[in-house]
């Protein structure tokens, strides 16, 4: 497990937004300098297969904890395990950091990426709202 990601180019494929390699280099500077931004890489053969982006967040509802922003294995690659084991890595290392939780949020309609959570004993704990601004 990588916590450099090689290719720009493989992680922009994962992202619904469109994004050029600079503006995403230009936002993950950002997220990295303000909020301890880190992408981690599954590969396979040099061949990226799962991506996870994640932040340390403290709260008074869970303390110290990993946040996951996103989480996302190839469509070709899904049910091969390595969705659990990138998300094994994703706890080994929150605990390293002193995490006592890992949170994350997912889209209503996802039901596939529930039942996954659910199974990997996260448990659901909240709704998430909200409203764009403009």
């Amino acid at each position: 497990m990588g916590s450099c990601v090689s290719s720009t180019d493989a992680v922009l494929e994962r992202y619904p937004r469109e994004f050029t390699q600079s503006s995403f280099l230009a936002l993950l500077h950002e997220l990295q300098e303000t909020e301890g931004y880190r992408l981690f890489g599954l590969f396979i053969d040099e061949s990226l297969v799962a991506v996870a982006s994640v932040s340390i967040r403290m709260s008074a509802w869970y303390g110290r904890y990993l946040w996951v922003y996103d989480l996302v294995t190839e469509k070709a690659h899904r049910s091969n395990g390595y969705g659990n084991e990138l998300v094994s890595f994703l706890k080994q290392w929150a605990k390293d950091q002193s995490c006592e939780t890992i949170a994350l949020a997912s889209a209503l309609g996802r039901e596939d990426a529930h039942e996954f959570y659910m199974d990997g004993n996260m448990e659901q704990s909240s709704y998430v709202f909200r409203q764009t601004l403009g």
